[in-house]
Formats: structure tokens, C-alpha cells, sequence
């Protein structure tokens, strides 16, 4: 099995997830979710490998959660799903699936523990934030 990302190229933590990822040496597979779109299934899968619900994977800022009313916590998983699907840009990112596990990489440096191999160090965020040292090993 090699690395899955669901990947939205604007994001910053995404775009980080990437590099992270190129740079242990792996190519992985990059699903464009925001142009090929999810299916009940494959969100339902994701959320059961990642202990995510609907409501946990939301993405609430720079989305249309708010104006579609779903930050009422009286919407239920159904109907939040069910938005996800006709906006894929509802779900958080990035989701990295590797033969590790599956996770939402959000900081970026979670996906670290999905690799077999640490990226060479120093390795730096897109901010500058320092992600891994000289010596290789992630900063704690």
C-alpha cells in the first residue's frame, strides 16, 4: 500500500503535509478532493479509520460551514455528511492514509508518525517554523 493524501493545493498545512511526505522519499498518491469530490463511502471509511465523526472533521473556518448553518450543534452527522458531499471544501485536510494508518495531519507534523522514514534534516514549515532538526529526528 503506499501514501494516500486528500490534498488541497491553497492550504498551507496541506502543501507542508506534501513535502513532508516527498521528502522521506515516498511518492504518494495526491487526491485533489476539492476537484474529484468525495463519495458516502469513501468519507465514511476515512472517518472510521481516523476515529473522526462528521462533526469533528468539519472545517469551520474558510468554508460554508457558517453560512449553511451546520455550526449548530443541532445539526446532525447526516445532514453534515451530506453538505461534505455537495462541498467538498467542508471537510477538514489533510488526510493521509499510509500503511502506518489514518490521520488527519493537522498540525503538519502528525503525518511524521504515517512514515516509515523520517525526512532528512533541517526541514522547515512553509512559515519557517523549524520541523525537523539537523540531526533528523522531529522537534519536540
Amino acid at each position: 500500500m503506499s501514501i494516500v493524501i486528500h490534498h488541497n493545493p491553497d492550504c498551507g498545512t496541506s502543501r507542508n503535509v506534501l513535502a513532508i511526505i516527498k521528502a522521506s522519499g515516498e511518492t504518494p498518491v495526491v487526491i485533489e478532493y476539492l476537484q474529484t469530490g468525495w463519495t458516502r463511502a469513501q468519507l465514511l471509511a476515512l472517518f472510521a479509520a481516523t476515529g473522526l465523526t462528521p462533526r469533528t472533521a468539519l472545517r469551520t473556518t474558510k468554508s460554508p460551514a457558517e453560512e449553511l448553518g451546520l455550526l449548530d450543534l443541532a445539526v446532525d452527522d447526516e445532514t453534515l455528511l451530506a453538505a461534505m458531499l455537495r462541498h467538498p471544501i467542508l471537510v477538514n485536510r489533510p488526510i493521509v492514509c499510509s500503511p502506518r494508518g489514518v490521520r488527519l495531519c493537522r498540525p503538519s507534523e502528525t503525518v511524521l508518525d504515517l512514515l516509515d522514514r523520517l525526512p532528512p534534516g533541517p526541514m522547515w514549515k512553509e512559515d519557517g517554523t523549524l520541523l525537523i532538526d539537523t540531526e533528523g529526528g522531529p522537534l519536540d
